[in-house]
């Protein structure tokens, strides 16, 4: 009877769980969400199929070749969404490497619009999740790339959840068991990218300047979140030890200063971050982050208290708003600061300003109630031009519709195709397709012991191509081994033959004539877009080398 009587109470729950999800579901706010997630995954979809393979998501694919704890670069964790992919489908294509993203990017929007539904309301969570979506540099450095920032943004936005339901409650502040999430998500978020430890920063200076929270840190939860990060990050921790460090080394250092300090750099900078968050929204979002600068010594901004959760009492709301400010603040100073002195890279800051968005987002809910129209216009001219401009892109990266020997291009086009730098991204297809229909590349293939290039990108791309045709192993012959340092040894290709692949911009063979016994020349790939021919890979055989490659670093 007691065995009955417990599964009529779980089938009760159960019902229970579905009507409110149907309830919820009905509501018009979750349908917009949804169709933006949905409408949103879409989109980004057929970017991903449609862009060829970046610099560095090539260069990542081969660390799913080359498995390891960590990597000179970057932790595991872009290893695994590169991954993914191609472990589901069988298949190396530019699509399936950045199916990881497509669906992390997904949970990162709605863990983000969680977030904003706990502190404001579901209409500030749905501007908020609509501006993450439209905006450039998110959208596809997050949610299309495969690069370390979308398992970064994924773990962050999780924790950025869960940590404003473990700091914001009616019933009053007692540590929980969120903690040892949060602990977790932050350990992740490094194993994603190094940015991670700003993650960790941010939580604990928010307790620190937050009476009211500092009881977390002495929580037992606290013990529980530490453990937890230390084994997430333990992969990192073991590989930098078996290696002095390096990985931590490399990284590190690209924060020293190369040059004196400019002051029209710094505004440049600025300026460039704008540009890649799309001014329309650049702008406003510095605007909402001074306005909520002050509520931390003052009067909250309109804004924000007019659309803040009723729930949450007015007096603490300020303290909600510093909790997104200490995630935000850190890496968008620390990285803008530096760009005074060194170039970014223009994902840096940019974790910085994701969790902004829900402060632009109650800005739109709040202008949204003077001026619907307005706020529509703002959105969708927004949409449409950032749309536009991704549109020309692809056109152009597939067709050449700006090249000038193009039979695709519009008025005669504007680049020749020698000056222009996006061809580097082309041949991934074209190399595949010539290795299957030559005999003679075939042949050097099935005969080589291992391929290499002068430049990681370049192997990358070499490697995607001929992923499907030969399990033979790829590496790199320059002073720039990064991974591939780690993932051989100095003389493990001496005695045996290798494929060397080049293109116009990459060094000839000559660098390594005096490393082979013989090098002869198989053949030439001409790499195509609008029937015109903007590169030259060629191919060498090169037997038997004779004494290793010298190498900076490594094994």
């Amino acid at each position: 009877m007691g065995a009955i009587a417990g599964m009529k109470a779980v089938r009760a729950r159960v019902e229970n769980i579905w009507q409110a999800i149907q309830a919820q579901w009905q509501q018009p706010m979750t349908q917009a969400i949804a169709t933006i997630l949905l409408g949103g995954l879409l989109v980004r979809g057929l970017i991903a199929a449609w862009l060829p393979p970046g610099y560095d998501e090539a260069y990542y694919y081969l660390y799913t070749r080359n498995w390891a704890w960590s990597y000179f670069d970057h932790p595991v964790m872009v290893a695994l969404t590169t991954g993914l992919g191609p472990w589901l489908t069988g298949h190396v294509s530019a699509l399936t490497i950045r199916l990881g993203p497509l669906v992390l990017y997904t949970g990162s929007l709605l863990s983000l619009g969680i977030a904003a539904s706990q502190l404001f309301s579901r209409q500030v969570a749905l501007y908020t999740i609509a501006i993450a979506s439209l905006i450039p540099i998110f959208g596809v450095g997050f949610g299309v790339l495969t690069l370390p920032d979308s398992p970064l943004i994924f773990f962050w936005s999780v924790a950025l959840a869960v940590a404003v339901r473990e700091f914001f409650r009616a019933e009053g502040y007692t540590p929980s068991y969120r903690l040892a999430v949060l602990g977790l998500m932050v350990g992740l978020a490094c194993l994603s990218k190094y940015h991670g430890l700003a993650l960790g920063f941010g939580l604990v200076g928010f307790c620190l300047t937050s009476s009211r929270h500092r009881a977390a840190l002495v929580s037992p939860w606290m013990v529980v979140a530490a453990g937890l990060f230390g084994l997430a990050v333990s992969p990192i921790v073991g590989w930098n030890q078996q290696y002095d460090w390096l990985s931590w080394r490399y990284q590190s250092g690209r924060a020293v200063p190369d040059r004196g300090y400019s002051v029209l750099e710094l505004v440049g900078t600025v300026l460039i971050g704008i540009a890649y968050l799309f001014p329309s929204f650049g702008f406003p979002v510095w605007w909402v982050i001074g306005r909520s600068l002050g509520s931390q010594w003052g009067r909250s901004p309109t804004f924000l208290l007019a659309t803040r959760n009723p729930a949450l009492p007015e007096a603490q709301f300020p303290v909600a708003i510093r909790l997104i400010l200490w995630l935000s603040l850190p890496l968008i100073v620390v990285f803008t600061v530096m760009g005074g002195y060194r170039p970014i890279l223009p994902t840096w800051p940019m974790p910085g300003f994701w969790g902004t968005t829900i402060l632009l987002g109650a800005a739109a809910a709040y202008w949204h109630g003077r001026s619907p129209k307005g706020v529509r216009r703002w959105l969708w001219g927004s949409g449409l031009v950032i749309g536009t401009v991704i549109a020309i892109a692809l056109l152009h990266l597939n067709l050449g519709t700006l090249q000038q020997s193009s039979r695709f291009s519009w008025f005669g086009g504007i680049v020749p195709a020698k000056d222009d730098a996006s061809v580097q991204l082309l041949g991934l297809k074209q190399i595949r397709q010539s290795f299957a229909q030559s005999p003679a590349l075939q042949a050097a293939l099935q005969r080589a012991d291992f391929v290499f290039t002068s430049e990681i990108f370049m192997a990358g791309r070499v490697g995607m191509a001929i992923a499907p045709l030969s399990p033979v192993p790829v590496t790199t012959f320059s002073d720039d081994l990064r991974g591939f340092a780690f993932w051989s040894t100095a003389d493990q290709w001496v005695g045996q033959t290798g494929l060397y692949l080049t293109d116009s911009r990459l060094a000839s063979i000559e660098p390594y004539r005096d490393y082979f016994a013989a090098i002869t020349k198989i053949g030439e790939i001409p790499i195509q877009r609008g029937g015109a021919i903007v590169d030259l890979v060629q191919v060498y055989e090169c037997r038997n080398l004779l004494k290793p490659y010298p190498r900076p670093y490594g094994r």
